[in-house]
């Protein structure tokens, strides 16, 4: 980026610095002097010559220049009008030649404002090395902070100078450092090398340490390192970030240049311990003591957090032996480390003498020591002593925070007692503590398990509001579940909302939620998100495409399905043998038999094994168009294929046979079953009491009921309608009374077609009356009637002669908006015609 000119900061001399920077103290009592000469003057590293030596002295026929440049930077203030003059007259080299002659003589004040007005005001750009003198002319003066800015700003490339590469220019200002050092003031040089480590690791991290690394390094090399205090800040920089390689690699470059000290070596030991490398901490640990420096309690506690996180506790309780022995006192730190160690491996005794003995030496446990306690509890699913901990933690007057109840709720979901989890996971919503994503996702995962959809509904929400991702599979079971309860809107508003917070659904739990739109006919909001979906750029899958070609077939939109179809060979996914059974059935629904069997040829020839879903799909249009011949053929097809049969494809058959009073093949159906180990099911049994009471056998039909519970199964409504049916028929209206009381007994409703079948054999045995109450009892049960069933009791009335009781029904069903239908017509023209009508009109 271009260069900007300086602004007049002369004032940053006597004000605080923007807070975003960190201040450096100065120079005299940080940089101690240290025990080894300057590596910068003694180190025999060979160094290159100074890049500008034709700049160190200005030729004799410029005296009048140096003098010029002299009487103004040496001045307490700057005369702008000299300055003015002068710098018309003066190259960038030239003046970089001078100042740097006199930077001893120089007013460091009036050379940093003259920087400015010569920037601001005549557009002059300075050299590097120009910067570089100024910055150690300041940091002499002790103005570390302008030169801590001035630093800044060159780095950043806001100030006019020109570098060689400005991608590399942190190794140019480094150089320009360096070759600085070479003419001597140790002590400025070294100042210098802190600071710009230090701006390094501090105004640019942000950008990660690969410019601090690169200048430590460059310098290194040409022998010159910072002092042992600003070793430790960056190897502490460099351990803080996680960058743990690249400090095993910058300790061992100090110690080429430095003498560790005891906060140096620490750091270092914590680095080792940090990256799993313990037998090379316990190694430095030793270097130290044999250089003769002492360990500190820092140095221990690094040492021992080390080795119990690696689950070496006894070595860790063999280095806090050589601590107390060596006159170092414990902190609450290490018994805290001692403790959190003990409790990850399950030692609760020897946690709680730990414990004990740090009470013995007057130290009041805080809440990272509770909370260690809490966590190996729960973690066991010791609840009672958890909860014994937290209250004697809140006994002390600590509060338990979100640490120790994330623990608890983990704890009460270990032991299955899900409901105390939920009451926890409620407080802390309420305290606005934060919460671990397990602790939602468990609790979520287990309301859905318990078909508690609002409650996780809520919890999840909870989760999107902390921008926490639930994991797909919690999304999957969540979206599935809300379809499967009926709750496709709020499940539809939950991808959406996903989708919003960036964490959109993947193609598994998209793929649930089309299915449950689909599966309740809802494609409108289907095809919907489907358009989201690939928007977003998903591509739809093979379950994506069959399960949208299931909703349509649902629908009777065979002609989509086919499209869908094409559209899913258009994108390269192959149809299986799914697809062709959901096109196939779906012609079998809508009655086109003949295309259903060249789709099941046109399968055959793809290769694909029609499996006994298919079958069972093609068996069942054959009986439904009265082709039961077609579909005996396939089912003996079935047997010679290498398939599971299963009830289904039975109860298909039995269900045919019994609707053309075949019951003799039904029972050979049904006998074959249990030969081939098929239990019956209830709807082979309803069939197969339909079949039976077909026929007018009454007792079979009713031994069948008995046959079923002996079997375990429970008759359901549509076997006893069944059964009514049966005895309407042959008009034994008593007998019909005797079954509603046994389905009474076991709590089982009379549903509409119960009531339509009940009402017809009242109408047909002339009993108007009883057939009437029917009817309200029916409506009065919140029991729609529908247009079947007005029907049957309008023939009724019509029969009987009462037709003005047949109109006042029509009227009726007009007004609930039935339709009238051609058997409702039929029926009153009929009943019009009758000798009875006409002679009570009359």
């Amino acid at each position: 980026m271009p260069s900007k000119p300086l602004k007049n900061p002369i004032s940053c001399l006597h004000q605080s610095m923007d807070l975003r920077i960190t201040l450096l103290p100065k120079p005299t009592p940080i940089f101690s002097p240290i025990a080894r000469p300057l590596t910068c003057v003694t180190s025999a590293a060979p160094h290159p010559p100074s890049p500008l030596p034709s700049q160190n002295q200005p030729p004799s026929s410029d005296h009048a220049l140096l003098k010029s440049v002299t009487s103004i930077l040496s001045n307490p203030s700057l005369d702008s009008t000299q300055c003015k003059q002068l710098i018309p007259h003066l190259s960038p080299h030239q003046f970089d030649s001078v100042f740097f002659s006199v930077r001893r003589n120089v007013n460091p004040k009036t050379a940093l404002n003259f920087f400015y007005f010569a920037s601001d005001s005549c557009g002059f750009r300075f050299t590097l090395r120009s910067y570089c003198v100024l910055m150690r002319s300041l940091i002499v003066s002790g103005f570390v902070s302008p030169a801590r800015l001035l630093l800044i700003r060159l780095i950043d490339r806001k100030l006019p100078v020109l570098f060689g590469d400005p991608k590399n220019r942190h190794i140019e200002i480094a150089s320009a450092m360096a070759d600085l050092n070479e003419v001597g003031e140790s002590g400025v040089a070294v100042a210098a090398v802190d600071l710009l480590i230090h701006v390094y690791c501090t105004q640019f991290r942000n950008v990660g340490f690969r410019n601090a690394i690169g200048v430590f390094r460059f310098l290194a090399n040409k022998g010159v390192f910072p002092t042992v205090k600003t070793c430790t800040f960056l190897l502490s920089s460099l351990v803080k970030a996680n960058e743990l390689e690249k400090s095993y690699w910058v300790f061992e470059t100090m110690r080429q240049g430095v003498s560790p000290d005891v906060y140096l070596f620490s750091t270092a030991i914590n680095a080792f311990c940090k990256g799993g490398k313990v037998e090379d901490a316990i190694q430095l640990f030793f270097d130290m003591e044999k250089l003769g420096v002492s360990p500190n309690v820092v140095t221990y506690n690094n040492l021992i957090h080390g080795l119990c996180k690696h689950g070496n506790l006894d070595e860790a309780f063999r280095f806090k032996e050589k601590m107390v022995k060596d006159g170092v006192n414990a902190t609450l730190i290490t018994y805290s480390v001692l403790i959190n160690g003990l409790m990850k491996l399950e030692k609760f005794n020897e946690a709680n003498s730990v414990l004990k003995e740090m009470l013995e030496k007057g130290f009041t446990p805080n809440e990272v020591v509770y909370n260690t306690l809490i966590d190996g509890y729960c973690k066991m699913g010791n609840l009672g002593d958890a909860l014994r901990i937290r209250g004697d933690m809140v006994s002390k007057g600590i509060n338990p925070n979100s640490v120790t109840l994330n623990s608890i709720i983990q704890g009460f979901c270990k032991i299955g007692q899900m409901e105390q989890a939920e009451c926890i996971l409620e407080e802390m919503l309420s305290r606005g503590f934060s919460i671990n994503p397990g602790a939602f996702t468990t609790i979520i995962h287990w309301l859905c398990m318990n078909s508690r959809f609002e409650s996780a509904l809520r919890f999840l929400r909870e989760m999107l509001l902390r921008n926490m991702r639930p994991n797909d599979g919690l999304l999957t079971t969540l979206v599935g579940g809300l379809c499967k309860e009926g709750k496709h809107s709020d499940a539809v508003e939950l991808w959406f909302r996903l989708l919003e917070k960036g964490f959109g659904a993947n193609l598994v739990t998209t793929n649930a939620l089309i299915h449950g739109l689909c599966k309740t006919g809802n494609m409108q909001e289907a095809v919907r998100l489907l358009k989201k979906m690939l928007e977003r750029g998903l591509v739809l899958d093979k379950i994506t495409y069959n399960t949208l070609i299931s909703g349509c077939c649902k629908e009777g939109k065979v002609e989509e399905g086919f499209k869908l179809r094409g559209e899913m060979v258009k994108q390269g996914i192959e149809p299986d043998t799914f697809t062709y059974n959901l096109l196939i059935h779906g012609m079998c629904r809508i009655g086109k038999l003949d295309e259903a069997v060249n789709l099941w040829n046109e399968c055959k020839s793809r290769d694909l094994v029609p499996n006994v879903y298919t079958y069972g799909v093609m068996i069942d249009g054959y009986c439904k168009a009265d082709k039961i011949e077609e579909g005996e053929k396939l089912f003996t097809e079935l047997l010679t294929q290498n398939l599971e049969l299963n009830s289904v494809v039975y109860n298909t058959l039995i269900r045919a046979y019994c609707r053309n009073g075949n019951t003799v093949e039904a029972f050979k159906l049904h006998d074959d079953m249990r030969s081939k180990g098929i239990p019956p099911t209830t709807a082979t049994y309803s069939s197969l009491i339909h079949g039976m009471c077909n026929i007018g056998r009454m007792e079979d039909a009713k031994c069948l009921i008995d046959e079923m519970r002996k079997e375990g199964l429970l008759p359901n409504v549509v076997c006893y309608t069944a059964l009514i049916g049966g005895y309407c028929k042959l008009g034994q209206m008593d007998k019909v009374v005797n079954v509603l009381q046994e389905m009474s007994s076991y709590d089982i409703h009379p549903n509409k077609i119960t009531y339509t079948v009940m009402i017809d054999g009242y109408s047909k045995s002339g009993d108007m009356k009883t057939a009437a109450k029917l009817l309200n009892e029916m409506v009065g049960k919140g029991i729609v009637p529908d247009t079947v069933t007005y029907n049957v009791l309008t023939n009724g009335f019509c029969k009987e002669g009462k037709i003005e009781e047949g109109f006042k029904i029509c009227d009726y069903m007009s007004q609930e908006g039935l339709p009238l239908d051609e058997i409702t017509y039929t029926t009153l023209v009929h009943g019009w015609q009758q000798p009875s009508a006409l002679t009570n009109q009359e």
